[in-house]
């Protein structure tokens, strides 16, 4: 199983290293989309769609993402009348009408994203367990789709901003996942959600948010003073939103990692499986690999609307 993890990783890793290296968007985003339809695919199978059926959801998740960086004028292919820095330093409003340097993506779509999460999240536990299958399987296909497009979109707006600040978000959640792993052996004795996750720990959550604000200082001071292509996640939220207002953002964004992992776990749980798929050999599927990304990417650039200039 190790020997499967590790050859798996290193291949993962060979083929995502130059999509991140080249300044052109479209090698991260095929990529990335791949990703996300192959996810969407498991979530068919684990919502009563076998067959073919989760073969047209892959195919509905790619279509419907493409629609959407459409209509909100991002242009991942590099098709469009604008180029990479045209589209950089095309106008953007958010939610308090001032200018969001460097961002296409409506906040709106962000905003929408992030309270259907934190909603969502609320009702799911509360009474996922004894509700989700009374969902019919088309809706949850519906919800599906619309979470795993709106996680692409954000992954690729992440990236269009520079490498830092995309990896700052991927690091935020690992850092999160790493501190609640250990934290949990460590200390944990109040269990977070035992119908869902039963290893899940409140010392688990509250040593992952530490994780992410010892990550948080270490990043802003590698921001100010090693030469990167974009300032992180971590310095935008700290420039604007000042110290408190950063503390009080990654700590909801380290919640909703945690949302996004125990989503997961209820879905297999009521599908009976362990598993998302075995599509990566040693790591399960998509899906258990990008669980706590969905939420995240999202409600970090809704954040991020918040920060002026």
């Amino acid at each position: 199983m190790l020997k499967q993890r590790v050859i798996t990783a290193l291949i993962l890793v060979a083929i995502l290293l130059p999509c991140l290296a080249v300044q052109a968007l479209w090698p991260f985003a095929l990529l990335s989309l791949l990703f996300i339809s192959a996810a969407g695919w498991e979530w068919a199978r684990l919502n009563e769609w076998p067959g073919v059926r989760a073969w047209w959801m892959a195919v509905v998740v790619a279509l419907a993402a493409n629609a959407l960086a459409q209509s909100s004028h991002l242009d991942p292919w590099g098709l469009g009348a604008y180029g990479p820095a045209e589209q950089a330093a095309a106008p953007h409003v958010h939610l308090s009408g001032l200018p969001l340097v460097g961002f296409v993506v409506p906040s709106v779509v962000w905003w929408v994203a992030t309270a259907l999460w934190v909603l969502g999240g609320a009702a799911m536990l509360r009474f996922g367990n004894s509700h989700w299958k009374w969902v019919a399987s088309s809706w949850r296909a519906v919800l599906g789709v619309c979470i795993l497009t709106m996680a692409w979109l954000a992954l690729v707006e992440s990236k269009a901003q520079g490498l830092n600040f995309l990896l700052s978000v991927f690091c935020l959640v690992w850092a999160a996942d790493i501190g609640a792993y250990f934290g949990g052996r460590a200390f944990g004795k109040h269990k977070l959600a035992p119908t869902i996750s039963p290893g899940k720990s409140w010392e688990g959550v509250w040593s992952g948010m530490l994780a992410v604000m010892l990550l948080a200082c270490v990043w802003i001071w590698i921001d100010r003073h090693v030469g990167v292509d974009s300032p992180s996640l971590y310095s935008h939220l700290l420039a604007g939103l000042n110290w408190w207002g950063m503390i009080a953002a990654l700590l909801a964004l380290t919640g909703m990692s945690v949302v996004g992992d125990l989503f997961e776990s209820l879905v297999k749980r009521q599908a009976g499986a362990k598993d998302s798929s075995q599509l990566l050999p040693g790591h399960g599927g998509v899906l258990d690999r990008i669980d706590a990304l969905l939420p995240v990417f999202p409600m970090s650039l809704a954040l991020m609307s918040l920060c002026h200039g």
